[in-house]
């Protein structure tokens, strides 16, 4: 039996503005549970690199431990890839955006990954605005071990085993808002009309995008009683309101119903688009966000679409002053200018 996709594709697939079909952006056939929510996720990753004219090998995919991190192999197979240890894919992503600015980060992780062993690593990648889409599949459980319940699970959710969840649960989207996350937007895995203009605009953000997408697993946390389950979440989704994203260039057209739409535009020049339904929830307010994130956990509801954004903060980069080149595009002798400049640099040190 073999994991790897059939070489040939249709020679009249149609193709993005620079010259890649659909099938570019796969990678590998997937080893996960059929119908697990992260194959949509990574489906709909590489459906919104096609749109965006993303060159696959300008991307670089980085994960941890977990099914989550497994599908890195699902998308982009000829792009960068490394998959770290449990809870550390922050740290590889930190080192290698600062070696190559030049690449598109997707840091893709699970609720075990980032909320238990990773969370001072997910934090502290936050508080820099490192440059990277961080995906978080959350499904509440342990899927590799067999279903225990993970920091993301809801207080009183009921396992496949019939335990009830005793602990307060760690709402990642509340936290990314709380630490300053420059983009906070949060997703279900069945709703890719959604997931991918949020994939989009988290790509052309200039700092630190935090997508947390609810994906049920449909073998440990899918049972009645799991506020992870499919029927859960479509029970008690709500949404921010319906978004698009306007690529750079493109008409932008105005609402009939005046007040009801907002563009939120990103540093190249490109537009979110939010039809928003509660006119007193502002994605560019950080407490409206936190405020609007509270009440619909205060009512048991998931509140999806596109939290808060804030696009005037400078990235890591800017903020280290680093170099506009890639370290690996660097001559020798832009690396190592000499004598005369490391008695200068010393200098100024004394």
């Amino acid at each position: 039996m073999t994991y790897i996709r059939p070489a040939f594709k249709h020679p009249h697939l149609p193709k993005n503005q620079i010259g890649y079909t659909a099938k570019d952006y796969e990678g590998s056939l997937s080893t996960l549970c059929a119908g697990c929510g992260h194959d949509s996720i990574t489906a709909a990753i590489a459906r919104a690199c096609f749109e965006m004219n993303v060159q696959p090998h300008k991307v670089a995919k980085l994960s941890g431990i977990g099914c989550s991190s497994k599908t890195p192999a699902y998308f982009l197979g000829n792009s960068h890839g490394f998959n770290s240890v449990h809870g550390r894919m922050p740290s590889v992503a930190t080192g290698a955006n600062m070696a190559n600015r030049d690449l598109v980060y997707f840091g893709v992780s699970g609720d075990g990954d980032s909320a238990s062993i990773g969370m001072g690593q997910f934090v502290h990648a936050i508080r820099r605005n490192l440059n990277m889409v961080y995906v978080v599949m959350n499904n509440g459980c342990y899927g590799l071990t067999k279903g225990q319940d993970s920091a993301t699970a809801d207080l009183g959710s009921k396992s496949k085993a019939g335990s009830i969840n005793p602990f307060q649960a760690i709402d990642l989207a509340s936290l990314a808002v709380e630490l300053g996350a420059t983009f906070v937007a949060q997703s279900f895995s069945g709703d890719k009309q959604q997931l991918i203009p949020l994939l989009k605009a988290a790509m052309n953000h200039k700092g630190f995008a935090l997508l947390n997408v609810i994906s049920p697993c449909v073998t440990f946390n899918n049972n009645p009683g799991s506020t992870k389950s499919y029927d859960y979440v479509r029970e008690h989704v709500e949404a921010t309101g319906t978004v698009d994203f306007v690529p750079e260039k493109s008409e932008i057209l105005h609402s009939q119903e005046e007040g009801t739409d907002k563009y939120v535009e990103m540093h190249d020049g490109t537009y979110l688009k939010l039809h928003k339904l509660d006119q007193h929830w502002d994605p560019e307010d950080r407490i409206s966000a936190a405020s609007a994130l509270q009440h619909a956990r205060a009512k048991g509801e998931i509140l999806t679409g596109l939290l808060y954004v804030h696009t005037g903060h400078p990235d890591l980069h800017d903020v280290l002053g680093t170099a506009g080149k890639p370290l690996n595009a660097m001559l020798e002798k832009e690396l190592c200018p000499g004598n005369e400049a490391l008695q200068e640099v010393n200098a100024g040190l004394r």
